[in-house]
C-alpha cells in the first residue's frame, strides 16, 4: 500500500504577515463572530417568536454552552486526527447550524440552532494552535497575535454588523450571510491549509482524561490560566454592565448607541501583535504584568469619573489592550509546551479561562443591582489586582524547553 507523505508543515514555516496567516486571522474571526450575531438582536427575536425577554435570552445561555461543551470535547480532536479535515467537517456543522436558525419556525428550533452554533464555532480554538505549529519557534508569539486578532475583530465587529444588517434586510437575513461566509470559507481552508495529524497516539477517552493530566503535570498551565480568568473576568465585569451605566443618566443612550462602543475596543485588538513580538523578545513576564497593571488603572478611572465619556472611553481602550495583551502572552507562552499537545492546552485553557468570564459577568450584573457602578469599578479592578498580585509570586523567566513523552500527552510525531 502507498505511503503519501504527511506534511505537518509548509516547507517553509509559517511567517508572520504570509497570506496564510492572514486567511487563518479571517476564518478565526468569522468563526467566534457566529457566537455573538444574535446578541444584540434578542428583543426583535422575542417579538418574532412571541416569547418573552427572559426566554429569548437563553439564546445567549445555550449558545455560550455550546461553546463550553466544544471547547472540552472537540478542540482536544487536534491532537488526534487530521487538521484540516476536522477544520472542514466542523465548519460545515456551523453552515448548517446557521441555516437552521435562519429557517427557524420556532423558539424551539432556534434555541437549537443557537446551541449547535456554539458547540461548532469552536473551530477558531483549533485553527490557533494549528497556526502556533505551523510557526516557526522564533516567530510563533507574532503568528498567534496576529491570528488572535483575527478573532478578537471578530468578537468586537460582530454584534455592530448583526445589528446593522437586521435593521437592512431583516434578522433572518443576518443568519442566511453568515452560513455563506462560512460556506465560503470552509473552501478556502480547505484548498489553503497544509494537511497535519496530531501526534497524539491516544483513545478518545485518555485523550480527555490527559486534559487533567496537564493541569496537573505543567505549573506554567495552571499560572497562565490564572492570569487569563482574572482578566477575563475584568473583560466580562465591563462589557456586561457598561449598558446599563450608559442606559442611565447622564447619558442615556440608545440601543444603537451602546452597540457602538464596542468599537473602542478595537485597541485592544491592534494590540495582539505587540504583544506576540514581545513574546517572541522575551518579555512575556514583564509584558503581562504591564497589562495586568493597565486593567486595574482602565477602573479606577472609570470608577473614579464615571459621569465623564473621555474617561469612560479611555478606560475601555486600556482594559481592552489589558485583557487581550494578556491573552496573547499566554497562549503565546502554553503552546510552547508541549507541540503535540496544544489542541488539549487550548482545551485546558479556555475551559478556565471562559469560566473567569462567567463569574465576571454573574458578578457585575449582582453588584450593579446593589451598590451601582462604584461597586462595578470594584469589582473590576478587584479581577485584576488579584492578577497582579499574583504576577509578583512569578520568578523570573528562564528558556524553556520541550518536554516529550509524559504521561498521558502522548508522543511526537516522527
Amino acid at each position: 500500500m502507498t505511503q503519501h507523505p504527511r506534511r505537518d508543515q509548509p516547507a517553509r514555516p509559517l511567517a508572520p504577515n504570509s497570506w496564510l496567516v492572514i486567511v487563518m486571522a479571517i476564518a478565526t474571526g468569522l468563526a467566534v463572530a457566529n457566537l455573538y450575531y444574535a446578541q444584540p438582536l434578542l428583543n426583535t427575536l422575542a417579538q418574532s417568536f412571541g416569547v418573552s425577554i427572559g426566554t429569548a435570552g437563553l439564546i445567549v445561555t445555550l449558545t455560550q454552552l455550546g461553546y463550553a461543551a466544544g471547547v472540552a470535547f472537540v478542540v482536544p480532536l487536534g491532537d488526534l486526527f487530521e487538521r484540516r479535515r476536522l477544520i472542514t467537517i466542523v465548519s460545515l456543522g456551523t453552515v448548517l447550524a446557521l441555516a437552521g436558525a435562519a429557517l427557524a419556525p420556532t423558539i424551539g428550533v432556534f434555541l437549537l440552532a443557537s446551541l449547535m452554533i456554539g458547540l461548532t464555532a469552536v473551530v477558531a480554538q483549533v485553527l490557533v494552535p494549528f497556526a502556533a505549529h505551523l510557526a516557526s519557534d522564533a516567530q510563533r508569539g507574532r503568528v498567534v497575535g496576529q491570528v488572535m486578532t483575527g478573532l478578537l475583530l471578530g468578537i468586537l465587529l460582530a454584534r455592530t454588523a448583526s445589528g446593522f444588517i437586521a435593521d437592512l434586510l431583516g434578522w433572518r437575513s443576518v443568519f442566511w450571510l453568515a452560513a455563506a461566509l462560512m460556506l465560503l470559507q470552509t473552501a478556502i481552508l480547505w484548498r489553503l491549509l497544509p494537511q497535519g495529524r496530531g501526534a497524539a497516539r491516544l483513545s478518545y477517552p485518555a485523550l480527555l482524561a490527559s486534559v487533567l493530566h496537564l493541569l496537573r503535570d505543567e505549573p506554567l498551565l495552571r499560572r497562565r490560566i490564572g492570569y487569563g480568568m482574572m482578566s477575563m473576568g475584568a473583560f466580562s465585569v465591563l462589557w456586561t454592565a457598561l449598558p446599563f451605566l450608559l442606559a442611565s443618566a447622564p447619558y442615556g443612550y440608545s440601543d444603537t448607541i451602546i452597540g457602538l462602543f464596542g468599537l473602542v475596543g478595537a485597541a485592544g485588538a491592534l494590540c495582539a501583535s505587540f504583544a506576540g513580538h514581545l513574546h517572541d523578545r522575551g518579555g512575556s513576564r514583564a509584558g503581562t504584568g504591564s497589562f495586568l497593571a493597565l486593567i486595574v488603572l482602565s477602573f479606577l478611572i472609570m470608577g473614579l469619573f464615571r459621569t465623564h465619556l473621555a474617561a469612560i472611553i479611555i478606560g475601555i481602550v486600556l482594559l481592552d489592550i489589558g485583557a487581550q495583551g494578556t491573552q496573547v502572552l499566554n497562549q503565546g507562552s502554553i503552546y510552547q509546551l508541549r507541540p503535540e499537545a496544544r489542541s488539549r492546552i487550548t482545551t485546558a485553557y479556555m475551559t478556565c479561562f471562559f469560566f473567569g468570564g462567567v463569574l465576571g459577568s454573574a458578578g457585575a450584573a449582582y453588584v450593579y443591582g446593589f451598590y451601582g457602578w462604584a461597586g462595578v469599578a470594584w469589582l473590576g479592578g478587584m479581577f485584576g489586582g488579584i492578577g497582579l498580585l499574583f504576577w509578583l509570586t512569578e520568578p523570573p523567566s528562564r528558556p524553556m524547553r520541550p518536554r516529550w513523552g509524559r504521561r498521558g500527552a502522548g508522543k511526537p510525531g516522527r
